[in-house]
């Protein structure tokens, strides 16, 4: 995923900035980056590695050195950012968060054009954020520019761009991720996060909306481009990936993910009986606790995640030592699994590995039964809007191999979207198929509907992509 953190300030930003792009490092775990204006008019950066390092250890010696009123910052999934610009518009710096889907296209675009090039990261892959910059620069202003990044893109792209005069914050097309702005009496920063400059001492401003761009200084934000009224923000940030003090669009994670455990309990009422609930740490937790509150079942903790020297499971490229470390970071609590029924609340179901060894672990601890509530429905679509997820294929995701296993290769729209809804009988074979595979005692998902009610915004402002196919 990513996320992205700036700040302009009337005094020195430096420790503001590393703070604020620290407190995003769950967003993603390949590469930090920081970017300053510094007193002497010069663009400073610096990037790192931070795979095996937290954020942290691997800045604090750098920002001692890097001085200004102005910065930008990002934790990265993948390409190194922030990025110095020499251009025709002058010198800046920008970072961004988001995916191009149709990146080869608009590469083979640009180089048809006119004389220009790409540096290549190892592997081949172009960075993403260079392509920002060609569509930037292709205009006659970075104002200009960015609105031609939002009508380019297919995906999302949200951005920070640091100039001499200020940052410009411009959040993607759709609102699929989220830029919200804090104040305090000498300074203004623009996060993803919005929690993220809390114990900075700065207190919720503005929400940027779809497409909206702003500048930010010092003194305050100047909307360049209003925002436009069709929205279709990520659900699964709530699910999954949000912090649980975070908010989006008004709505706390931490609170949704109570309403999810909820809506699962009053649809399971009388179904099943179990002894305790729980969740898949971290982001089961919530979920697991507004399920016990509504059902009266105790919320207890079967096995504590080790997160002293365990980084987050998604983190190696090989999804076998993904599996491996989500195996090595959890560590059992025998009293409380011996003999008992559990119902465990994971945020979802993806390729299904890891929740199966999860399950395996708790028969071999001496669990009786154990019963699965996913927090979202079936992923049946892999992502085209966001970085969601390492996927090379959508036949990656368990869901499509039991429907291909049913329908063959070849599954029209109007197939997959039977496995789709949950009151049809294809639906219903496909989760009893996935509970046999995975070796649950019971499997019931989220249903869309009660997914989407639990964040209490309108659902046509909510992407439901990898759950239905509707864009």
């Amino acid at each position: 995923m990513g996320g992205i953190f700036g700040v302009a300030s009337k005094k020195d930003c430096s420790l503001d900035l590393f703070f604020g792009v620290d407190y995003h490092s769950h967003l993603g775990t390949r590469r930090g980056g920081i970017a300053i204006y510094n007193y002497e008019g010069k663009f400073e950066r610096s990037i790192h590695n931070i795979q095996n390092s937290p954020f942290r250890t691997k800045f604090e010696k750098d920002i001692d050195q890097m001085h200004g009123n102005m910065g930008i910052g990002c934790i990265s999934d993948f390409e190194p950012q922030p990025l110095l610009v020499n251009s025709h518009l002058g010198n800046f710096a920008i970072t961004t968060v988001g995916i191009a889907t149709n990146k080869d296209e608009l590469v083979k675009e640009i180089l048809s054009d006119g004389h220009t090039h790409f540096l290549e990261m190892s592997g081949g892959e172009i960075n993403q954020t260079e392509l920002i910059i060609a569509l930037i620069n292709q205009k006659d202003s970075i104002l200009e520019g960015i609105k031609n990044v939002q009508n380019k893109i297919k995906g999302s792209m949200s951005m920070l761009i640091l100039t001499a005069e200020g940052i410009y914050c411009a959040r993607d097309k759709l609102g699929r991720t989220p830029i919200q702005i804090g104040k305090k009496d000498d300074a203004f920063c623009a996060s993803f996060e919005n929690f993220a400059y809390a114990n900075l001492g700065y207190t919720d401003f503005y929400e940027l909306g779809p497409a909206e761009i702003v500048f930010m200084t010092a003194d305050g934000i100047k909307t360049l481009q209003e925002r436009q009224k069709e929205m279709k923000i990520c659900t699964f940030l709530w699910i999954y990936y949000g912090y649980p003090t975070a908010s989006y669009e008004g709505v706390n994670v931490e609170a949704m993910r109570y309403n999810c455990g909820k809506y699962l309990a009053r649809r399971d009422k009388d179904s099943v009986h179990p002894d305790a609930i729980a969740g898949v740490p971290d982001s089961g937790t919530a979920h697991a606790v507004g399920y016990a509150n509504e059902s009266g079942i105790p919320f207890t903790r079967p096995f504590i995640k080790y997160t002293p020297t365990w980084p987050r499971s998604f983190m190696p490229t090989s999804q076998e030592q993904r599996n491996l470390i989500a195996h090595m970071k959890l560590i059992p609590v025998q009293p409380l699994i011996q003999g008992k029924k559990i119902l465990l609340i994971d945020d979802s179901i993806v390729r299904g590995t890891q929740l199966r060894e999860t399950t395996d672990f708790l028969y071999k601890s001496g669990a009786k039964e154990v019963h699965i509530r996913p927090a979202c429905p079936p992923l049946v679509f892999g992502c085209k809007y966001l970085n969601f997820s390492r996927s090379k294929s959508e036949m990656d995701l368990i869901t499509r191999r039991v429907i291909r296993d049913f329908e063959g290769e070849n599954v029209s729209d109007e197939v997959l979207a039977k496995y789709c809804d949950p009151d049809t009988p294809e639906y219903a074979k496909m989760v009893e198929e996935i509970r046999k595979q995975l070796n649950f005692t019971s499997l019931r998902f989220h249903r869309l509907d009660d997914m989407l009610d639990s964040t209490g915004l309108d659902h046509c402002k909510l992407c439901t992509y990898c759950w239905n196919g509707k864009e």
